[in-house]
């Protein structure tokens, strides 16, 4: 026994010098970040398999003692992704790169960003690589058919008009449909001033980084009170610590129109009258065939022109952009030009303790709108006369006349006069800027505080002008002369103030990873309504007063809030998202102004609890998220409260020779609270081989309870007809499957096929205090010659659903003209007939994308498509008829349906039947772009050009225009152009 301790003792004195060498041999260096190359203090680098852990000091410089010659180190900071990397010397450097660089790895949320792998909740991030090409007016355009449950569906072909954009359908009646839309920290107000058609016209979209959209409550509950619909982030391009680069961009293209209606020619309009029309109509048949669709419309060019400046200076970034934008409309007169300025600058203090972010995007706008009554003008109008005339009265232009020369009442105007004779001049701008402060604790670098302050202003000075000489609805009699000039101004003006503390933490020796937010928000939205007097305008001077008339009122509200957010990891398989929000809105009673908003979400990876080492496996996780938000949108800032308002002329009182407008009562509803959404979401995330497989499958119900619907009021007991009530309840349901594959991925060539799938179903579930089976529902859906509206919001069905008379047809399948299905077999055919059948709301969409690259040359392709949307055929419905060709005192034109229905015009139920509502179902081809990158030329820059067609082409049965329509009628659309386009972009 002593013999084996004495050896023992040997041995380990024989030993002891290399195991303290062992121990005692530091590994050391330095820590900088991989962009700017300033030193990061407060990094952690933790032994991987061991409780030890160090922090570099202020230039960035640590010194740890691992224990093992081959052992691995992590370098891990807030804001950095994190790095292993084994151990090979004893001097090892680091580079860290920035999350937010990182946009696979880390996505932008609300108040932050986050580690993807982190979220719990239903996003999708779209980024600058993946948008649509050509010439994309706003920003809403880029994104189109690229992600599941979002659909983005064009105003139309006017320049700058925007889409409607819905996430997971609309969720409510009466108030906004809308998402949210966040640019760069500041929610944009949805509203705008006259003058622009949409709000994101003024964004340029050569200035969006990326986009992430929350489908999810438990994603966009932390925005409360404004998340009912979804919530779009959109991040702006930053500055980038380097050298100086410059770049500039031109997209030139070419616009034509891709269809036009099918309207009687002026042969068959002769043959018409010959046969059905009086004496007179048949005297005052002209002897011209004018294709009065090819006299409003033309070949529109536009150029989008965009210079952007920008590097660093040691840890002053910066990037400053110009943009303009000279774009023509297809409908003639109609110009859109508008110049923006975007500037960025990123500046670091305190060896990146300190971070500051001033984003300010502008735009200035300057717009003549054509006169879209044109565009029916042009269906209607007889195409037996010409353009022109040698009377000058109303300018040349061809116009129905009385024998005594005043204008024919309720006549159709010369379409070409309606545009050339307009002059509807508008001037808008917006800004929207932020100024955010990012403080990193020196004694707790875990511990950030933030501030952000940002506006979001917008103005508008607007004329419109019609000279008395023009046939328009403001001339009636050209002897007593006549015409329009009216002047406007608007001015919207929305501040911000968040602020919040953000606490991450990687707590190694329990496996686990948390980041803790709370924080404060201000909002307050105020607006300014100039209205001047509309003038009488002569040819050469304007008669009348020109003092404004001021509104009654300034609108203005506030929204208060207080958050709080956690993200928990447990040992990389384990999530935990939880937030909870408070909001107070002054468009809400006191007893009704405050609401909670909580959302939780959990995840677990199935990956790393069962396939860890699996190398065909990259990813498998499971997803389930709850969520509560609300709606604060689509109610007046007043309407809970009692008050007075100025009447007009019909409320007026004479006094002596003048007139004065009296003051009367609004109706009101002090009960008035939010609409809110519970929402629930069940997904499963996927990837194989290196995620050139990857997507995700997820299921989702949506509920929303205190439905806002107007309902109808007593007499006698409110000082309205109707007043909006919290009393109804709406839900969706649906699935989105989202796959992406890369087919081909080599050092040369890449090929990317993405594809997207959504069903969703909503259902009107309640819509009164009690059961009422005698209350039919909310009607809605108003079209042009239909007595009655031709819609319903009814209990049981999805909203928008088409409620109409049920046409009957003749043994060889053509309508009978004025005769319906006796539903209720009364024997009578009245409103009680009317059934409810298809709806406007599409329950499929699709989204399918390509992009190939081989070595320098790109291409690729955009589709959607669209199933069960149905549109009321509005154009046919009241131009099918002999009666707008010879019913009135002058003549007009119908559709080539008429043809084949050969209606008289004699019933006024004829426009409400569903003989009009057509399966509008589409496969549309959205964008179709091959490039070439050029490389760099003589040292000097770099040279990429891209070729594109927008609108390339459609597939559908619907016989109208388009069938693509947000509102579910098809009548006067500005029809969308097929786009020609060429991008050149210079590189220095």
């Amino acid at each position: 026994m002593r013999r084996l301790f004495a050896a023992s003792a040997v041995t380990l004195l024989l030993l002891f010098p290399g195991m303290i060498h062992a121990q005692t041999k530091a590994v050391s260096g330095r820590v900088t970040d991989s962009g700017t190359g300033q030193p990061l203090p407060g990094v952690t680098i933790s032994v991987v398999g061991r409780s030890l852990a160090v922090l570099t000091d202020s230039a960035g410089s640590y010194r740890i003692f691992p224990g093992a010659a081959t052992g691995t180190l992590e370098f891990s900071s807030v804001g950095y992704v994190s790095q292993k990397i084994r151990i090979t010397g004893d001097q090892l450097d680091v580079s860290l790169v920035p999350e937010i660089s990182n946009l696979e790895n880390v996505v932008v949320i609300g108040y932050g960003t986050a580690r993807k792998k982190d979220l719990t909740g239903s996003l999708a991030t779209v980024n600058a690589d993946d948008f649509q090409k050509g010439n994309i007016t706003t920003p809403d355009q880029l994104i189109a058919g690229k992600v599941a449950g979002v659909a983005i569906t064009p105003n139309g072909g006017r320049p700058g008009s925007g889409s409607t954009i819905r996430i997971r359908g609309g969720s409510s009646l009466n108030a906004s449909n809308d998402p949210l839309i966040v640019i760069d920290g500041v929610p944009v107000d949805n509203g705008s001033v006259s003058g622009a058609a949409s709000p994101l016209s003024f964004i340029n979209p050569n200035d969006i980084e990326s986009f992430t959209i929350l489908k999810d409550a438990s994603a966009s509950a932390i925005y409360g009170a404004r998340a009912n619909n979804g919530v779009l982030l959109i991040t702006t391009k930053k500055g980038k610590s380097g050298a100086f680069k410059a770049s500039y961009g031109t997209t030139n293209s070419v616009a034509v129109i891709s269809k036009t209606i099918d309207v009687l020619t002026g042969e068959q309009i002769r043959a018409i009258v010959e046969e059905f029309g009086t004496t007179k109509q048949k005297a005052q048949l002209g002897t011209a065939s004018t294709n009065w669709q090819k006299e409003i419309y033309r070949a529109a060019f536009a150029s989008d022109n965009n210079l952007t400046l920008s590097g660093g200076i040691k840890n002053f970034p910066y990037r400053l952009s110009l943009g303009f934008l000279n774009q023509d409309g297809i409908l003639k007169t109609d110009n859109l030009k508008r110049t923006s300025i975007g500037l960025a600058l990123n500046p670091t203090f305190f060896n990146n303790h300190l971070k500051v972010d001033l984003n300010i995007k502008s735009s200035f706008q300057k717009t003549r709108f054509a006169n879209s009554d044109a565009i029916g003008a042009a269906v209607t109008f007889d195409p037996t006369q010409a353009t022109y005339m040698e009377d000058q009265t109303y300018g040349g232009y061809y116009q129905w006349t009385e024998p005594n020369g005043k204008l024919v009442l309720n006549r159709a105007n010369n379409p070409v006069g309606l545009l050339e004779q307009t002059f509807d001049n508008q001037k808008p701008m917006r800004s929207i800027g932020n100024l955010q402060v990012d403080y990193k604790f020196h004694f707790l670098p875990e511990l950030r505080a933030n501030i952000n302050v940002g506006y979001d202003i917008s103005r508008n000075n607007g004329t419109k002008f019609i000279p008395n000489n023009a046939a328009s609805n403001y001339v009636i009699d050209s002897a007593a002369g006549g015409g329009l000039y009216q002047e406007s101004k608007q001015e919207r003006n929305n501040t911000l103030l968040d602020a919040y503390l953000n606490y991450t933490k990687k707590l190694m020796s329990i496996k686990s990873r948390i980041d803790a937010t709370v924080g404060y928000s201000y909002n307050n939205f105020r607006a300014k309504n100039y209205n001047f007097r509309s003038l009488n305008a002569n040819r050469d001077t304007l008669s009348g007063s020109t003092a404004p008339v001021f509104s009654f009122d300034i609108p203005e509200n506030t929204l208060i809030s207080y958050w709080g957010r956690l993200l928990y990891n447990f040992d990389e398989k384990y999530y935990l998202t939880a937030s909870l929000r408070r909001d107070g809105s002054s468009r809400y009673s006191p007893e009704n102004r405050w609401g909670w908003f909580p959302s939780i979400g959990l995840a677990w990876s199935l990956k790393n609890e069962f396939f860890k080492n699996s190398t065909e496996l990259s990813d498998l996780r499971l997803r389930f998220g709850y969520g509560s938000t609300g709606q604060q949108d689509g109610i007046g800032n007043y309407d809970y409260l009692a008050r007075y308002g100025v009447g007009g002329l019909s409320g007026s009182y004479e006094f002596g020779d003048a007139f004065y407008n009296g003051v009367g009562p609004f109706g009101y509803n002090a009960g008035l609270k939010w609409e809110k959404l519970q929402s629930y979401n069940l997904a499963l995330d996927y990837g194989f081989a290196d995620n050139r497989v990857s997507g995700s499958i997820e299921f989702y119900i949506r509920k929303t309870q205190d439905l806002l619907n107007a309902i109808p009021q007593a007499a006698g007991t409110n000082f309205s007809a109707y007043i909006l009530a919290n009393v109804g309840d709406l839900t969706n349901k649906g699935i989105e499957f989202t796959l992406n594959t890369q087919p081909i991925r080599t050092a040369t060539t890449t090929l990317e096929v993405n594809f997207n799938y959504a069903y969703n179903h909503n259902n009107i579930e309640k819509l009164t205090v009690n059961p009422d089976s005698a209350y039919m529902g909310v009607p809605t859906g108003g079209a042009e010659g239909a007595s009655d509206q031709i819609m319903l919001h009814a209990i049981g069905h999805p909203r928008s659903t088409f409620f109409l008379y049920q046409q009957v047809y003749d043994a060889n399948g053509q309508p009978l003209e004025g005769v319906f299905v006796d539903r209720n077999n009364d024997g009578i055919i009245n409103a009680a007939d009317k059934y409810l059948n298809h709806s406007a709301v599409p329950d499929h969409t699709f989204g399918l994308s390509t992009n190939l690259t081989i070595k320098n040359w790109s291409a690729g392709f955009v589709a959607r498509a669209s199933l069960n949307n149905y549109v009321y055929n509005n154009i046919y419905s009241k131009a099918s008829a002999l009666n707008v060709i010879t019913g009135n005192y002058i003549i007009g034109n119908a559709s080539k349906n008429y043809l084949n229905t050969k209606f008289t015009g004699g019933t006024d139920l004829q426009p409400l039947s569903d003989l009009w509502v057509e399966n509008a179902s589409f496969l549309r081809m959205d964008n179709l772009f091959i490039g070439y990158n050029f490389g760099k030329i003589r040292g000097i820059y770099s040279l990429r050009a891209t070729a594109g067609i927008q609108n390339v082409f459609i597939i559908t049965k619907y016989k109208g225009l388009d069938p693509e329509l947000s509102g579910g009628t098809d009548n006067n659309l500005y029809p969308r152009p097929r786009i020609f386009s060429l991008s050149l972009n210079l590189d220095f």
